[in-house]
């Protein structure tokens, strides 16, 4: 088995689509992904799994019911099963993703953005 390493500027650049995750890898259990987003999502919730979101690049928050935090570059939130959120970016952002395998993007909602089928990069 080669060990290789994952550049994530060049993942992102092999895409263009938003709110649409790609894997760039597993481990444990989880995938690892890449997502662009721009605007809003919907209001969701994961009855079963915890959600890392890692922003890369631009402006990006979650609001929560009580709450919003808002992502810099560099930084994180891990979203616990069961809270609902809805991820916002203003203008284009990309983030990574840290998801059990189950997870599908828009949790309990089922709609023409949940993408169940998720292509690897």
């Amino acid at each position: 088995m080669e060990i290789s390493k994952i550049n994530i500027e060049e993942k992102f650049s092999q895409f263009s689509d938003y709110w649409n995750p790609r894997i760039i890898g597993e481990l444990n259990g989880q995938y690892v992904k890449l997502a662009k987003v721009q605007g809003e999502f919907i209001w969701h919730k994961h009855d079963e799994e915890d959600e890392l979101f890692m922003l890369i690049e631009g402006n990006f928050r979650l609001e929560l019911r009580d709450q919003t935090i808002q992502l810099k570059p560099g930084e994180m939130v891990i979203i616990p099963k069961g809270v609902e959120h809805k991820p916002v970016a203003e203008g284009e952002a990309h983030i990574m993703l840290f998801e059990p395998k189950e997870v599908v993007n828009t949790g309990n909602i089922k709609n023409e953005r949940t993408r169940a089928q998720l292509e690897r990069i």
